[in-house]
């Protein structure tokens, strides 16, 4: 028993960081309609920044983050500038496509200026692991769990109780409508690059601390897939579902049935929901009447 309650509580706190990860992919497709499948080299490209500005220049930790988050937003809004901006009025599947392609080229730029080489991240946070009726809680599941989710509800509030969240929630309903209100389309579109920036930044650093910073670290970004489609892909509170969802079944899945199995269960997932219920559980189910 205390091993599936272990099994348990470490699906969920990993779950909490695909769920902030799924966050960034929904914050997206809502803002410009595009599914952003670079989201893991986005992720990489900010546990690189950070370990970099820790290991090679060794400046103090809070600097090293401002320069990893700083640096992470320049990507993104470069990604919108150069990639996204230029497909505005294009076919959806375009820019889908062009997320795609930039997953191979910020590949090969990271292995060009670091290396296909695994780097282990300084120790930087505090606390030893807890225990609780037998369950151990590691203290960077912890840290990476109780982040996510404070940076998730932060994120919400923004979303749900700003003037320019408000913007971004007109602007995903139709940019058409959004403009004639005299929204400006193309900040909204770079808010919600940098936005996922940021949140794919935090959460490569949370992994590379347990992880190591490595190419592995794109890879681990494609488990949000399954979680936002599992959610829904226009909603937020599905994101959150979904994440915790996906980390608690691949746990479970690999601890109490076979290790190979938890690589593969979010995948699983993924198939049965685009069998059963594409939209997801909160998503909206649009009906095209010919």
């Amino acid at each position: 028993m205390e091993a599936v309650l272990q099994y348990i509580a470490n699906g969920l706190m990993v779950g909490g960081v695909y769920a902030l990860i799924a966050l960034g992919i929904v914050l997206i497709y809502k803002s410009t309609g595009v599914f952003n499948f670079a989201i893991g080299q986005m992720m990489m490209f900010g546990a690189f920044f950070f370990w970099m500005s820790t290991d090679r220049f060794g400046l103090p930790i809070w600097v090293s983050l401002l320069l990893s988050l700083a640096g992470s937003v320049v990507v993104a809004l470069l990604i919108d500038r150069f990639t996204m901006r230029p497909l505005i009025g294009q076919p959806v599947l375009s820019s889908v496509l062009v997320t795609l392609a930039l997953v191979y080229f910020l590949n090969g730029v990271a292995i060009g200026i670091w290396g296909a080489y695994q780097y282990k991240l300084a120790e930087f946070l505090p606390g030893a692991p807890v225990s609780i009726g037998g369950v151990v809680f590691s203290h960077d599941l912890l840290w990476s769990f109780f982040l996510a989710m404070a940076l998730f509800v932060l994120l919400y509030l923004f979303y749900q109780r700003t003037r320019m969240g408000l913007a971004m929630r007109a602007t995903a309903e139709s940019h058409q409508i959004a403009q004639a209100r005299g929204i400006n389309v193309r900040t909204i579109f770079s808010l919600s690059w940098a936005l996922c920036g940021l949140i794919a930044a935090v959460c490569g650093m949370l992994l590379a601390y347990r992880l190591g910073v490595s190419q592995f670290l794109s890879l681990v970004g494609l488990k949000a897939f399954p979680a936002v489609l599992f959610g829904g892909l226009d909603s937020i509170g599905g994101a959150l579902i979904g994440g915790l969802t996906v980390g608690l079944l691949e746990n479970l899945a690999g601890g109490l049935i076979a290790p190979w199995l938890m690589e593969i269960t979010p995948y699983i997932i993924l198939l049965l929901v685009l069998i059963l219920r594409p939209e997801g559980l909160f998503g909206l189910k649009r009906i095209e009447r010919i």
